[in-house]
């Protein structure tokens, strides 16, 4: 157990764990994962814009972290299924409220950038 995690300090580990959560795909495909389990494919259709290459980086990466669970199924063709852990779980119910704020509050940020770009 890691004493004293501290996310200002760069040294401090917790700071790449807050990185890997709140990347653009990591918010993202842990929102996503609430709905429940999902297939590859599911999560690439659900995410727009994702490439192949940056959605199993961020899988694998917080597959890493324990937040989410793969399970493979030896079947042909292939089956792999995404899955949140009990970590991942609190984690994403977190970012969540952060996506929703930012979805209620969209048309103030919008005419707040619209205020800024007249006066620059």
């Amino acid at each position: 157990m890691v004493r004293d995690a501290d996310v200002y300090n760069q040294r401090c580990p917790s700071r790449s764990v807050l990185e890997h959560i709140t990347s653009r795909w990591g918010v993202l495909v842990l929102g996503i994962l609430l709905a429940g389990t999902q297939r590859f494919s599911e999560l690439r259709k659900g995410i727009g814009g994702v490439s192949e290459k940056m959605l199993a980086q961020t899988l694998q990466t917080l597959e890493r972290d324990g937040l989410v669970l793969r399970k493979a199924y030896p079947v042909i063709p292939p089956r792999v299924e995404y899955s949140l852990t009990p970590l991942g779980l609190e984690a994403a119910r977190r970012v969540a409220e952060l996506a929703s704020w930012s979805e209620l509050n969209l048309s103030k940020v919008l005419d707040a950038r619209q205020t800024y770009d007249a006066q620059s």
